[in-house]
């Protein structure tokens, strides 16, 4: 019995150190690396809170997440910036389709090359023709038609759709939304996404309009101050004012009631879902079977002060 005992521990040993050796030569598995590109200019709030949200995916999973983003909204460089992108050769690509034309082709070059793209926030309607995975995102059409909706249930019979960014296809349909929902009795108001100008060409439009009462920009940059000059001229109870996408100033005012309603697309659900499905799909081949809608939902005075908090956080 006592030999039979020291074979069993012998050969114990000799099988643990066995495994250890196996385990020691198994090669650790390489971090997954994505790149995500997005037209989001650096000032914009809404942007932060997407990054946000791939950064926690990206730290939740191991992988490895690069952030790209144009200074201004420029086309033409974030073209160039996913060239570099699909030329580094990573796991997968996470993009905001903002325009078809100008990303259209550079996304199928991915896609060729064996890279699988997620887009988010713009495009959904066409970044498949292009060989796209999936969109995670909202019907940015259908939001701007709700927008125009929920104005004319508030009594507004003409509004105006504040673009700050014309020829992002997301703001255009939008406001091509908005327009179709109050059945053309509303008109688009074109600006830059300097706060002065949009200040400047707000109050002019509604010097030289006086039957528009509603209201719409289509994020923070425009949002801000649209509310600033409302305030200035002590005008937030003589027109509806709402607004997509969330900020704390637009939060804020939301709760003081000097904004009517934000839509919002939780934005950093576009950041963190398509980080957590590339890796799905890096190490086990799986993905949704269809696009992932994070909006539109209805942000008021009744329900601002929940969501205050996490902006605080920077998750909404």
């Amino acid at each position: 019995m006592a030999r039979l005992s020291q074979w069993l521990l012998a050969s114990a040993a000799t099988t643990a150190l066995m495994a250890g050796a196996a385990q020691a030569q198994e090669p650790e598995q390489e971090a997954s690396r994505f790149v995500m590109v997005t037209h989001g200019v650096p000032s914009d709030p809404f942007w932060s809170v997407v990054k946000n949200g791939a950064e926690a995916a990206a730290d939740l999973v191991g992988a490895e997440l690069e952030y790209r983003a144009p200074s201004t909204f420029d086309m033409a460089k974030m073209q160039q910036l996913v060239q570099a992108a699909i030329a580094s050769q990573p796991d997968g690509l996470i993009l905001s389709f903002t325009d078809e034309n100008a990303l259209g082709s550079v996304v199928q070059d991915a896609v060729d090359n064996g890279i699988p793209v997620i887009t988010i926030n713009s495009g959904g309607d066409v970044s498949k023709d292009y060989g796209a995975r999936l969109h995670i995102g909202q019907s940015e059409y259908e939001a701007g038609k709700q927008a125009a909706e929920r104005m004319q249930e508030m009594g507004v019979e003409k509004g105006v759709c504040v673009n700050h960014e014309q020829g992002n296809q997301g703001l255009d349909q939008r406001c091509d939304g908005f327009v179709d929902g109050f059945d053309g009795n509303a008109d688009q108001l074109a600006t830059t996404y300097d706060p002065t100008n949009i200040r400047n060409a707000i109050v002019a439009y509604l010097n030289q309009n006086s039957d528009v009462r509603g209201v719409l920009t289509l994020g923070a940059l425009a949002a801000d101050p649209m509310i600033k000059a409302m305030r200035e001229q002590g005008a937030t109870d003589a027109f509806t004012l709402g607004t997509f996408d969330l900020s704390p100033g637009i939060l804020e005012a939301l709760d003081a009631g000097d904004l009517d309603f934000a839509i919002d697309q939780q934005q950093y659900m576009q950041g963190y879902l398509p980080v957590m499905f590339l890796d799905q799909f890096a190490k086990n081949g799986l993905l949704p079977a269809g696009d992932v809608a994070t909006g539109p939902g209805f942000v008021t005075q009744e329900n601002a002060a929940q969501v205050i908090e996490l902006s605080s956080q920077g998750i909404r």
